[in-house]
């Protein structure tokens, strides 16, 4: 049950199409001050203009310090968080690396959403009812983390890269509602969109991508899970996971919180010292 948001402010990533737009302008109607981060300044100003967002952020987020420049400007520009939305991500068909040296699909996918919730939890904290969630798939059910090789240093598969990344969602959002029991954290298989998605790659990847969106659902049905997870006054869960507005189990292995541990302990070694404020809490 969606119901009012007025009051609520919202951070939504990957908002300048697809479920992400979707999310963002459904959450707007129903009263949210949304703030959506693009990369393109021009794409993202009309986005917000056609949304009815209150505010933009523009960065890279597969760069972690644009990702931290971009929490530091919402701090200082906003200055309150109710819901935050890990929506973006991508599939690369081959492996890439961003400027700063790490494998794209783990930069963007998972060490984004990671580093972005750390730098906003002080503002999370300080809400009623604070909720973050994170978009990830059904592809988790065919992932592993590689903890000796998270960047495909060897034997890169665009697949395995993905299903990886989704997994490492899941694990996350479990992490998080462990060490955070104020903040309900969630996560969400969306389903099969016909939103552009892996268009990017070109070539045979996009025109196969093309094809698999022939069977998919709308960027709306896609959406309505984010939206539902982001506002409903009766959510109580934390650490789950969600798909067609219902929980449902993930794959066993992305219930193992041993490996979610090691992954939060990885993904802090990535980030470095000088970004999340994670603390202590549920240790």
């Amino acid at each position: 049950m969606t119901q009012s948001m007025r009051g609520k402010t919202v951070l939504v990533t990957g908002a300048t199409n697809g479920i992400g737009w979707v999310t963002a302008r459904g959450l707007a109607r129903v009263g949210a001050r949304v703030v959506i981060v693009g990369r393109n300044p021009g794409k993202t100003a009309r986005v917000a203009a056609e949304i009815g967002a209150a505010d933009t952020l523009i960065a890279d987020l597969s760069e972690l310090a644009q990702v931290r420049r971009a929490a530091a400007e919402f701090r200082e520009r906003v200055g309150r968080l109710d819901v935050l939305v890990n929506n973006a991500g991508a599939f690369y068909s081959r492996r890439q690396e961003t400027r700063e040296g790490i494998e794209l699909t783990w930069a963007l996918n998972h060490l984004a959403p990671f580093l972005l919730t750390g730098e906003l939890l002080p503002l999370l904290r300080q809400s009623e009812d604070a909720r973050v969630v994170t978009v990830a798939s059904a592809a988790h059910r065919f992932g592993r983390i590689r903890f000796d090789d998270p960047e495909f240093r060897h034997g890169y598969g665009g697949w395995a890269a993905y299903n990886q990344s989704k997994l490492a969602n899941i694990l996350f959002t479990r992490e998080l509602a462990r060490r955070e029991p104020g903040v309900k954290s969630n996560s969400v298989h969306p389903g099969l969109v016909r939103s552009g998605f892996g268009h990017n790659n070109g070539g045979a990847v996009s025109l196969l991508w093309r094809l698999f969106e022939r069977f998919g659902t709308t960027p709306e049905a896609g959406a309505k899970t984010s939206i539902l997870l982001a506002s409903d006054p009766a959510l109580k869960v934390s650490g789950h996971y969600f798909n067609t507005g219902r929980e449902i189990r993930p794959a066993p292995h992305a219930l193992d919180d041993g490996a979610a541990q090691r992954l939060w302990t990885l993904s802090e070694a990535y980030v470095g010292d000088t970004g999340a404020p994670w603390g202590v809490r549920g240790e």
